[in-house]
């Protein structure tokens, strides 16, 4: 289940990520649109509640591969078709390990690497989308289960709809805690908290979820979408994607390091951002009264082009 790990890059900004992997033409599980500098990918098995399956891994990881290296996205946001999120892995999948005796991801050597690369921490899989140089944020539409909760926990926001079930789910298959998630859930919730939801898999409701900090914002089923994507443009027409890259580098690289290297990274980080583009148009911003105006990036080959010089 351990990928090989690619040679880390020491640049302070990501690393460009070309295109991988499938046309959007030819998803069968996934959908993905792109609007308002707002990528929006959805699981699509809405008759299964979006279970996971190799093919879904496959496109999933193609299309946030796609929307890391579209210089016009500037947030992704992921949710499920239907009434679910994702309700973990599918349980005809599940019958093939038993029968195997052992796992099979059910992936080909093409899988596409998106956010591989920037630290060797975040090289393995889920712990990619810590890579990713944009916004992710989970709209829980539904059940999360599983490794759908997983996938949820690794995106960088969560929004819920009303009454949505989550849960860790692998007590009761008789397996360990999936995916880095007994790493994970403690610093989003405490250990006390994580060893509640990884030690019984019960089941908790998006609001009790809300009160441990699991999820940002609950509101109503009908309502998540326009929630989450109102939220979205706000970053995606407020924020500067160069602040919003080097805020989330920031996040999750200080997860593993002491308090004195953040603050020396802080430093370097911030004499080089004043002297960008992004910095002039706050200043100017703010001072005119008005909104910012940021440009869009650079895109992968203009990021390769300027390394090389």
């Amino acid at each position: 289940m351990t990928e090989a790990t690619p040679t880390p890059r020491e640049d302070m900004d990501h690393p460009p990520q070309p295109p991988v992997g499938i046309d959007v033409g030819e998803l069968k599980v996934t959908r993905y649109a792109v609007a308002e500098a707002i990528a929006t990918i959805t699981l699509h098995r809405p008759e299964r509640l979006n279970a996971w399956t190799g093919r879904m891994h496959t496109e999933y990881r193609a299309l946030l591969s796609r929307a890391a290296a579209d210089a016009a996205v500037r947030v992704i946001v992921v949710t499920g078709a239907g009434r679910g999120f994702c309700a973990g892995a599918d349980t005809k999948a599940l019958e093939g390990h038993v029968d195997r005796g052992g796992y099979d991801a059910g992936v080909d050597d093409g899988l596409a690497r998106p956010g591989w690369g920037v630290l060797p921490e975040f090289d393995a899989d889920f712990a990619y989308h810590f890579g990713i140089p944009k916004p992710i944020i989970a709209a829980v539409n539904g059940p999360a289960a599983g490794v759908g909760l997983v996938l949820a926990c690794y995106c960088d926001l969560r929004f819920a709809a009303e009454g949505a079930k989550l849960t860790t789910s692998h007590g009761r298959l008789g397996l360990p805690a999936e995916y880095g998630l007994s790493w994970l859930l403690p610093r989003l919730v405490g250990v006390t908290r994580a060893a509640d939801l990884l030690l019984s898999s019960r089941v908790v409701l998006a609001e009790e979820a809300e009160t441990m900090g699991l999820v940002n914002r609950v509101v109503s089923g009908p309502e998540l979408m326009e929630a989450t994507h109102a939220y979205a443009r706000g970053l995606a027409t407020g924020i500067a994607p160069s602040s919003l890259a080097s805020t989330k580098l920031q996040l999750y690289r200080d997860l593993h390091r002491d308090v004195a290297s953040s603050v020396a990274d802080a430093g370097a980080r911030l004499e080089q951002m004043m002297a960008g583009p992004d910095f002039v148009e706050g200043v100017a911003a703010l001072t005119g009264h008005r909104r910012p105006h940021f440009a869009d990036p650079p895109g992968p080959a203009a990021r390769g082009q300027r390394r090389s010089r």
